[in-house]
């Protein structure tokens, strides 16, 4: 049975959804008006989440990003308390918005720097569909978490109506090369997110599977990351959640 997450769900209202999903149109043009208030909602969320699950919030907690990008979050968190380390790749991300996190890590998601068991909370927001093998980035993450800690994956859709990022709401439906080719007949230039090198098709169902049968762990939850709790329900929903989820968030405890 699904915990009851009463922190969880109060923050998961309808103004919340309205809010970040308007902030989204601002990712690419004016980045901090969207990454700004996403990295507060997240942590809040993960905050309420360890609540919930773990019976204490995240203050001293050690919290690793996976994917950390621009350094957002870096605020964010250490207004909660915890100790925040951000792990990006590729280092003109890192220093794309100017902001300096002490700490911050350059690796490999698939080949996390980091011993077993070094962080009471390790999560990824919107990476997953990024990278070519999400579930053994996803296992990595799991390694890392110590025992008795959380791993939160929330990663977008394909086939929700933001599958294809900038390409479009509709393109990807007919394919991703087909969104790609169309966006740089508009735009004159590739798109940021290229399907097949840098995008990929991952579905909701591939990460429930994932979720409930890697061993060590326990699925403690599962639900859309941007929608109002009342529309939790739609995971549940073979075929219509990969139209409708938008964005996965998994949530496992580690045995």
């Amino acid at each position: 049975m699904e915990p009851v997450m009463p922190r969880t769900r109060r923050l998961a209202t309808l103004r919340r959804s309205w809010s970040l999903l308007r902030a989204i149109r601002h990712e690419q043009t004016r980045p901090e008006l969207f990454y700004r208030p996403l990295a507060e909602d997240t942590a809040s969320l993960l905050d309420a989440l360890s609540t919930d699950l773990l019976g204490r919030d995240l203050a001293g907690a050690s919290v690793l990003d996976v994917g950390g990008g621009p350094g957002y979050f870096a605020e964010a968190f250490a207004g909660l308390g915890a100790w925040y380390v951000p792990v990006e790749p590729d280092v003109g991300e890192m220093a794309a918005a100017g902001i300096t996190v002490p700490g911050s890590v350059r690796g490999d998601g698939m080949a996390l720097p980091f011993r077993d068991g070094s962080f009471d909370v390790v999560y990824s927001s919107n990476v997953a569909e990024h990278v070519p093998q999400p579930w053994a980035m996803a296992e990595e993450m799991l390694r890392v978490t110590r025992p008795g800690g959380l791993m939160v994956l929330s990663y977008t859709v394909w086939l929700g109506p933001f599958g294809g990022h900038e390409t479009g709401i509709w393109e990807h439906y007919i394919g991703g090369d087909f969104a790609r080719r169309r966006y740089e007949s508009r735009h004159g230039h590739p798109p940021k997110n290229v399907f097949g090198e840098s995008l990929f098709n991952v579905s909701c169902a591939e990460g429930l599977r994932w979720a409930a049968a890697v061993p060590g762990a326990e699925l403690m939850a599962a639900f859309p990351r941007y929608h109002p709790a009342w529309a939790w329900w739609l995971v549940r929903v073979p075929v219509l959640r990969e139209f409708l989820v938008s964005n996965l968030v998994v949530v496992l405890r580690k045995d």
